[in-house]
């Protein structure tokens, strides 16, 4: 009876580790199809929730860097010297996608409307307050310097002017082109797209992929490597996300498509997540990355395309001298720490990353750090650059953009996703662990009874 009893024990154990066994890829299989249902961007879905609203407050935070020796600069040639001036802080992309329309090839249009709203009590002062900075009008493409000399003497304009924060940002009526300028402007009214990406339907591994923007590949870098549109827009990616794998996006921003590679496993409001960095080489020179040999538009202000940390977008802002660069030159050459002074780069205050998380691709924080620089250099026709030795990739002002998912979110994903997971894994691994072990138990004592009575056979 009692080696009957051992036996059917043993079996018992065995069946409910194998139940264990079983349930370890029927559950991920249940988890994978619900995941894959709920990543497509179709109406009511959890991906098109948060894809056409972005639920979580995002905020543009912008440091000038204001010039402390604008009189010197001009002259006497003088280095220029900077001094960080900031945040202001205005909330953003909190207008909804529009214009969505589902197309027959499985991918979505729509346009991004552009709005900011100024928040005072995450500023330093007001919109209203003075900034020394740079001339936007007076940097222009060196062409353009015959005419641009007249136009100076006539509207009596200088390198350097003092503008309050709402004007630079957003645009002021210049007096020397008859015209509004400004860092953003137009903005507010105005839209970025229209989008093409893939819902995800036929083939989740594409969802949220850009297939076109503004109707068509990108055309500024006059090559079709840098010319590809990679990835998504990085607010999210194709779930089920490989470590090992980098991942792309594109951004309107700087007119071209950039990689970010895993960094580090963080816990976020108790949601694992995988950090993604961009790495130095995004923006080095094409001496050390081959890749970027087509974003270099300019052999003489590039000192033959050895300068790394700056991408010249001037070939998608209308001829505009715009450099884009990481918050004070990060990962950039020395020669632009020197050639304007008071800038001091440190990595976990200026770099971008993106916080994803892993099974269903949504990325739950982020901060996009992006520094505006123009360019001027010497000239001999106009009378304000005749004191200028070279050419300067000038830092105008430097953004954060970042968003974080609110408690109230992080709830719901944590009982929709992350505790429905942990429950599923923790009755595999009771099944598995309890059925091996009175499996192994009960093979002990059947052994131990088969010996007992074998030795009083014996004797």
């Amino acid at each position: 009876m009692i080696k009957c009893g051992l036996i059917a024990g043993a079996v018992f154990g065995a069946v409910v580790a194998i139940l264990g066994g079983v349930l370890i890829p029927l559950g991920n299989s249940i988890i994978e199809g619900t995941v894959k249902k709920e990543a497509v961007i179709e109406p009511g879905t959890t991906a098109f929730d948060n894809w056409n609203a972005t639920g979580a407050m995002v905020y543009r935070q912008f440091w000038f860097l204001e010039v402390k020796n604008p009189t010197e600069i001009v002259q006497n040639g003088a280095t220029p010297v900077v001094r960080e001036k900031g945040p202001y802080t205005y909330r953003t992309r909190y207008l909804p996608k529009e214009n969505i329309t589902f197309n027959p090839n499985n991918t979505v249009s729509f346009l991004l409307p552009f709005g900011a709203i100024f928040e005072p009590s995450m500023s330093v002062g007001s919109e209203e307050d003075k900034v020394v900075s740079l001339n936007l009008a007076v940097a222009v493409s060196e062409w353009l310097h015959f005419i641009l000399q007249n136009m100076i003497k006539s509207s009596n304009s200088s390198l350097f002017h003092s503008r309050t924060v709402k004007e630079l940002l957003w645009g002021y009526p210049d007096p020397m082109l008859n015209g509004n300028v400004g860092l953003f402007y137009p903005y507010n009214g105005t839209s970025d797209g229209p989008y093409n990406v893939f819902t995800g339907e036929d083939d989740i591994s594409k969802v949220g992929i850009i297939d076109r923007w503004r109707g068509e590949s990108l055309s500024f870098w006059d090559d079709k490597y840098c010319d590809m549109i990679n990835g998504t827009d990085a607010s999210s990616f194709p779930p089920f996300v490989d470590k090992k794998k980098p991942l792309f996006f594109f951004s309107s921003d700087i007119c071209r498509s950039v990689s970010a590679s895993f960094s580090e496993s963080l816990n976020l409001k108790g949601i694992e997540v995988y950090r993604y960095t961009l790495l130095p080489s995004t923006l080095a020179a094409p001496v050390d990355n081959p890749d970027n040999h087509c974003y270099c538009r300019d052999k003489k202000t590039t000192k033959n395309c050895t300068v790394a940390g700056v991408l010249d977008t001037s070939s998608c802002r209308e001829g505009k001298p715009v450099y884009i660069s990481l918050p004070h030159f990060l990962y950039g050459s020395p020669s632009l720490r020197k050639d304007v002074l008071g800038l001091n780069p440190v990595e976990e205050h200026h770099m971008t990353f993106l916080d994803v998380e892993p099974t269903t691709g949504f990325t739950l924080r982020f901060a996009k750090r992006i520094q505006v620089n123009m360019m001027y250099g010497p000239s001999k026709v106009i009378t304000l650059l005749n004191k200028v030795k070279d050419y300067t990739v000038f830092p105008v002002v430097w953004l954060n953009e970042t968003a974080v998912l609110d408690d109230e979110t992080a709830d719901m994903f944590k009982e929709e996703l992350v505790s429905r997971i942990q429950l599923l894994e923790t009755v595999q691994q009771v099944l598995l662990g309890s059925g091996l072990a009175i499996f192994g138990l009960c093979f002990f004592f059947y052994c131990v009874v088969q010996c007992n009575n074998n030795q009083g056979k014996l004797v």
